[in-house]
């Protein structure tokens, strides 16, 4: 039968719902009366039924008015309930003055009593055809625990009540002040009765809804929750919810940010703003990872101009329209200009440069793939190292004042060709800043981004997700981590504090043990780890090995004396540098190697030009070592067929 009723039109719910309005309204009418005359069946005179009826037609008005019977009575809410106070109010008042006017017999307690009884039985029946319809959905839902009894966290729960997928059982707080106490009819636990509160309510999944001035440790908070085994997941960030990127109840898995633990670098946003307000700026690689999120924050300083500048098509037009829609709903007033375009071609990079009449340019451009760019030695070096040359020879000769190159921390000591070939860009860029001092050039080094193509979580949570094995190089490998937006506020402000020739690397805290982190990420997604001492576990951790250029950990600095800087979190490495006749005599050499295919000859340029160049492995390039007899080239020079030893 209530099934029925569900089923039946807007309409019809309505009328149904007037119809027991009259009911009760006039069953309250008769109580108040019967209470006050102390009789157990009152029976109304002919004058007093044509009050009441009058007082329960009038009432009808009132709510229809108020708009009481618009609104769905399974979301119902608490201006519902006003809504139900105000009619009420209105209904015992007019019951006052219908008796006066019609000089019918109401004592004075009636309409309080009525007011009181009508209030109970209008919102009553309302209250329990709720209930009853939520009823067999919370039975369906899984039930799930909220980390965070904050303003966040309740939003939250009034989100998922609503919803068709969790039911919050309970919070779980930090503030053993609100331990036992209730939330919405919620009890609340502190996290040292965590364990119990998950087997009282058999909690299915924990849900981190912390807000965000909280302070909280959070790396702290998930070592206590990793030993229960079961998922823990996490809601938007504040910035997220006002920005319009997601809503409070769009649940998701932890990311490597939420496993850190450390506090974001907090930028100089005056020194930033005023490097950027106003001026012409031109990102390289603006569709990548790095040079997108460096879009993203550059815009909102107000540049006059932006230029994007990048060899990818798709990835042009997607930063693009990100962009322009940025730019139109926050009123911005910036021009974009989207220029297809290669870092290698000097002339185009210059012409873009002097016709948007360039200031700063963040030269985010590089192949960083290690295991790519070692089987592709030559393109490699032909974007990472020569691009990065020709794109600061144009931003020379076009008059650019600052240019700011993104580099990375597998530059220090580096055992691989991507490494190698950052490192000699770095040593460019210091040769080119003796050389002359109109351009301001500076280098940003900082370790893995999160959320880069190759970031090792969204791998790992696919790996895990699919059943496993989840593949990890080497026991031991150990890994610095930062989030895209960390780094690029670091590049931001690194821009703004160039002299000419310095490294700047941000003090990242502790390094991360990858295994560690697989074993980590295994357990907060509610599995447990499969190894010989627990043979029936989810989960199995297999060691493939290091890949080709690639070492147990990695550093920023490649001396121990780094100098401080204005920003706390801001070093500036001491490095060593090269003469501008030698960088120049290197860039000839590498060049003719590079045109000749000689791939073994160009890692003997690298590991001879002070980059620290020391590669772990035999040369790697997939046409070199797969070529006919080991790789014939024909010489620009001589004319003929040189053969290269493999």
């Amino acid at each position: 039968m209530f099934e029925t009723f569900l089923n039946l039109s807007r309409v019809q719910k309505r009328l149904v719902s007037v119809f027991a309005d009259v009911v009760v309204l006039f069953f309250s009418l008769w109580a108040a009366f019967s209470l006050r005359l102390d009789q157990q069946l009152w029976v109304p005179n002919r004058d007093q039924l044509i009050v009441s009826g009058l007082t329960v037609a009038f009432t009808i008005i009132v709510f229809v008015r108020l708009g009481l019977y618009r609104a769905v009575v399974r979301y119902l809410s608490d201006r519902a309930f006003i809504t139900i106070i105000s009619g009420v109010f209105i209904s015992s008042v007019t019951l006052i003055l219908l008796g006066y006017w019609l000089e019918v017999l109401v004592p004075r307690s009636v309409p309080i009593i009525y007011g009181a009884l009508a209030f109970i039985f209008v919102s009553g029946t309302r209250m329990t055809v709720r209930m009853l319809v939520h009823r067999p959905r919370h039975r369906n839902k899984e039930f799930v625990a909220i980390v965070g009894a904050g303003e966040t966290g309740l939003q939250l729960a009034n989100a998922l009540d609503q919803g068709t997928e969790f039911h919050p059982s309970a919070f779980i707080t930090l503030t053993k002040a609100n331990h036992r106490a209730l939330i919405n009819g919620i009890p609340v636990y502190d996290i040292s009765h965590i364990e119990r509160a998950v087997k009282k309510h058999r909690i299915k999944r924990l849900l981190l809804a912390l807000d965000a001035n909280s302070g909280i440790d959070r790396k702290r908070l998930l070592k206590k929750l990793e030993p229960l085994a079961i998922p823990v997941q996490t809601v938007p960030t504040m910035s997220e919810l006002v920005a319009g990127q997601a809503r409070i109840n769009d649940i998701r898995d932890l990311e490597l940010e939420d496993l850190l633990g450390r506090d974001p670098v907090q930028p100089d946003n005056a020194q930033v703003a005023k490097s950027l307000y106003d001026r012409a700026v031109m990102v390289t690689g603006a569709g990548g990872s790095i040079g997108s999120e460096l879009c993203r924050q550059i815009i909102r300083h107000r540049p006059s101009r932006l230029v994007l500048f990048e060899q990818s098509e798709f990835s042009l037009y997607a930063i693009e329209r990100e962009l322009q829609t940025l730019n139109q709903v926050e009123g911005l007033g910036v021009e974009i200009y989207a220029l297809l375009g290669s870092v290698s071609h000097r002339r185009r990079c210059e012409a873009a440069m002097r016709s948007f009449g360039i200031e700063t340019v963040y030269h985010a451009a590089a192949y960083k793939h290690v295991p790519l760019v070692e089987h592709n030695i030559i393109e490699g070096v032909q974007n990472n190292v020569f691009g990065t040359f020709h794109v600061a020879e144009a931003a020379i000769a076009a008059g650019v004042k600052r240019f700011v190159l993104i580099s990375t921390d597998k530059a220090v000591r580096p055992t691989n060709v991507m490494g190698a070939s950052k490192r000699l860009a770095e040593l460019v860029l210091q040769g080119l800043a003796q050389r002359q001092s109109d351009t301001i050039f500076s280098m940003v080094r900082f370790g893995n981004v999160l959320g880069s193509s190759g970031s090792v979580v969204p791998l790992f949570r696919d790996q895990i997700r699919d059943g496993g094995p989840v593949t990890v190089t080497h026991p031991d490998i150990i890994r610095y981590f930062m989030t895209i937006p960390e780094a690029s506020q670091l590049v931001l402000q690194a821009g703004s504090m160039g002299r000419g020739g310095e490294v700047f690397v941000l003090d990242m805290g502790e390094p991360v043990k990858i295994a560690d982190l697989a074993r980590k990420m295994i357990h907060l997604m509610g599995l447990m780890e499969k190894t010989d001492e627990q043979p029936d576990g989810d989960i199995e951790i297999v060691f493939s090995g290091l890949r080709p250029g690639e070492k147990l950990f990695e550093e920023l600095l490649i001396g121990d004396d780094p100098q401080g800087t204005a920003h706390p979190r801001i070093m500036m490495a001491r490095e060593a540098s090269m003469a501008w006749d030698e960088v120049e005599h290197t860039l000839n050499r590498l060049m003719r190697a590079s045109q000749d295919f000689d791939c073994r000859e160009v890692v003997e340029i690298l590991k001879a030009a002070p980059a620290g160049y020391a590669p772990n492995g035999e040369v790697a390039d997939l046409v070199w070592c797969n070529g006919d007899h080991r790789l014939a080239l024909i010489s620009q020079e001589a004319g003929k067929i040189r053969r290269f030893p493999a």
